[in-house]
């Protein structure tokens, strides 16, 4: 697996913030937000909008969810920029539960007003403050291996890397490759 290639599987506010990996900014363009989405697709509401004012509005939740998680993850208190930012972010395309006749019966869907780019960043912005405010986000750890700037939420507490398949193989590999070199 590429570092060029998005990290998913995380809370969807650490695969968020894990676009900005070692080799760059993972949502650079457009359609690189249209590619992350369309990996995040079953936890995202709708298939948004991924045009230059969505990337935007993503790119901005993004780096108010990475300096508040960064503090909030060792026992810090945020700024007031970036808790107002997540905020005001959420304001902007505001949510209810809208009652809906699905034919047998009502049920409550969860639905967002506004544009759609602000609509994702909204999403983006309470799936962060669900993580920044759950007990468990001082759990969430960098990645281990020494060129990874990965965060993840360990299942398990031995877990040291973000991904086996990512960093976990090429430490294993490079340690396998020490070991024979030095006989």
């Amino acid at each position: 697996m590429s570092d060029a290639v998005p990290l998913t599987g995380e809370p969807l506010a650490l695969d968020l913030v894990n676009t900005l990996a070692a080799v760059g900014d993972l949502l650079s363009t457009p359609d690189d937000l249209r590619r992350w989405c369309e990996l995040q697709a079953v936890r995202l509401p709708e298939a948004p909008a991924t045009d230059a004012d969505a990337l935007a509005a993503v790119r901005t939740v993004r780096e108010h969810t990475a300096r508040a998680l960064e503090r909030v993850r060792h026992g810090e208190r945020p700024d007031d920029e970036d808790v107002r930012a997540l905020n005001d972010a959420q304001r902007a395309a505001p949510a209810i539960n809208e009652l809906v006749w699905d034919g047998s019966g009502l049920i409550a869907e969860r639905r967002r007003s506004g544009p759609s780019g602000d609509r994702l960043a909204a999403h983006l912005a309470e799936a962060a403050v669900e993580l920044l405010a759950d007990p468990a986000v001082s759990r969430v750890r960098q990645c281990e291996a020494g060129d990874c700037v990965m965060l993840f939420l360990p299942a398990h507490p031995r877990r040291r890397w973000c991904s086996p398949a990512r960093c976990g193989n090429r430490v294993r590999v490079a340690r396998h490759y020490q070991r024979h070199k030095e006989r």
